[in-house]
């Protein structure tokens, strides 16, 4: 059997692995753009922070990891076209210049996402970065120390994590969204507003419902950043926008949403036979809403890639879906997300109530209890769980992954009342706050004979 896999970060790495482990008598080729693989752009902003010391720390596998293993790794080779019928693929060597054309039986299709980039006037200027890969977190570091106004464009979690680190290196920074608030995609405003008055505290300049119009600059360097609102003063600019799924060598051969992600079944079969794909390219199975949807998080892209290699020859493990479960640590909060915000929940007509406690985590007897802020978000009809979202400086972010695990399997807000935890001084409550937040959504008992009994 010969396998062929197109790009190599955190799905074609976990889909490689995985298959040379399952198919030791495959031939696998991976052809991969870059000169390294599995690069964790999540550690960007603490690479730039000072906390990851050595940008090396940031990758979990490299080629001769996958040579050890039998894989044939093309480093500096891009796919140029793929015939899915004919199952061949047109490729370019980038050293040299060469081109070939390879077969396969089996095709994964990892090529990740890139991020958006505007067509803007000035986008030419130097010091206008992208924040993605190794070679641009080794740019912004480099070209940082240069920099006394960092401005970042999106604020979404690598855009917020990016303004924090700038900050604690001593940088003026300015954050610039379309939305009137932060993380406006994974926190409802009673907890986006936290973040955003601790970064009014700390001096950060919050530009939040503007959009930018262009750029313009001195001596080829950005200067200035032109918004609908006005300008802003600026020695380097990062865009955080957003990612699209990087898909071009398929359009036309295998389903898609409108964006370009590529539908997948729950065994991450494309459309289209013998033809794979995973992670960031790919369109999910959102729980919530029971749709597909692009969610491009590590966590789904890993999950992904296994299951690909595990599926590869007939279906044997299906896909759960996800709830895009994500975390961030921003100064002293600990927050973490699963599922549908209330926000998000208007947006897909969806009707939903939702209930929010702030209590102490842990006995008030003990030395310290700090509180915790806790949402909880579910369908009004049903009751069935969609969202919640929590914020503490204690670390009690491990919640949100019980939380994904209840919305997974379906579970109501009265069920979520009574679910069995534990009881620690140390830990939580007699009843968790989890229980809590249920109990103070359970219905009023009406009926009247119940009332006078």
């Amino acid at each position: 059997m010969k396998i062929a896999v197109i790009g190599c970060t955190h799905a074609g790495t976990a889909a490689i692995v995985n298959a040379a482990k399952l198919y030791p008598d495959a031939h696998i080729t991976v052809y991969e753009r870059n000169d390294n693989i599995s690069f964790l752009s999540c550690g960007i902003a603490l690479y730039v922070g000072g906390v990851v010391k050595q940008p090396e720390e940031l990758f979990y596998s490299s080629p001769q990891q996958l040579a050890d293993l039998g894989v044939i790794a093309r480093m500096r080779h891009e796919v140029l076209s793929v015939d899915t019928d004919a199952k061949t693929m047109q490729v370019r060597n980038l050293l040299t210049g060469e081109e070939f054309t390879d077969c396969f039986d089996k095709l994964i299709v990892t090529t990740g996402s890139w991020p958006v980039i505007p067509q803007l006037p000035g986008m030419e200027l130097d010091n206008i970065l992208l924040c993605k890969n190794y070679e641009h977190a080794n740019s912004i570091i480099e070209k940082a120390k240069q920099a006394n106004h960092i401005t970042v464009v999106g604020a979404g979690y690598i855009g917020v994590e990016l303004v924090e680190a700038f900050q604690q290196s001593g940088k003026q920074v300015t954050l610039i969204d379309s939305a009137d608030r932060i993380l406006n995609r994974y926190l409802d405003a009673e907890f986006s507003c936290k973040i955003e008055e601790s970064f009014r505290d700390k001096g950060i300049n919050l530009e939040l419902g503007q959009t930018v119009e262009g750029f313009e600059g001195k001596d080829g360097l950005v200067n200035l950043v032109i918004t609908d609102k006005g300008n802003i003063e600026t020695d380097m600019v990062i865009l955080c926008i957003g990612f699209r799924p990087n898909t071009q060598l398929l359009k036309g051969q295998v389903d898609m949403l409108p964006n370009g992600a590529i539908i997948v079944d729950p065994y991450m079969q494309t459309s289209k036979q013998d033809v794979f794909a995973a992670g960031d390219s790919c369109a999910v199975h959102y729980n919530p809403t029971g749709k597909a949807a692009y969610i491009p998080l590590a966590t789904n892209a890993v999950r992904m890639g296994m299951l690909v290699a595990r599926n590869l020859i007939q279906p044997t493990t299906k896909y759960l879906g996800t709830q895009g479960t994500s975390g961030l640590k921003i100064y002293e909060f600990n927050l973490a997300s699963t599922g549908l915000t209330e926000i998000a929940c208007a947006d897909e007509k969806i009707e939903a109530e939702a209930v929010m406690i702030t209590d102490a985590y842990r006995p008030e007897f003990m030395p310290t209890a700090e509180t915790l802020t806790l949402k909880v978000v579910y369908e009004k009809e049903s009751r069935r769980l969609l969202g919640a979202q929590i914020m503490s400086k204690v670390d009690l972010t491990q919640a949100m992954n019980t939380m994904s695990v209840c919305i997974q399997n379906g579970m109501t807000i009265d069920e979520l009342a009574f679910v069995d935890f534990f009881f620690q001084p140390h830990f939580n409550k007699p009843w968790n706050f989890l229980n809590t937040a249920g109990i103070a959504a359970l219905p009023q008992i009406v009926d009247e004979k119940l009332q006078h009994a």
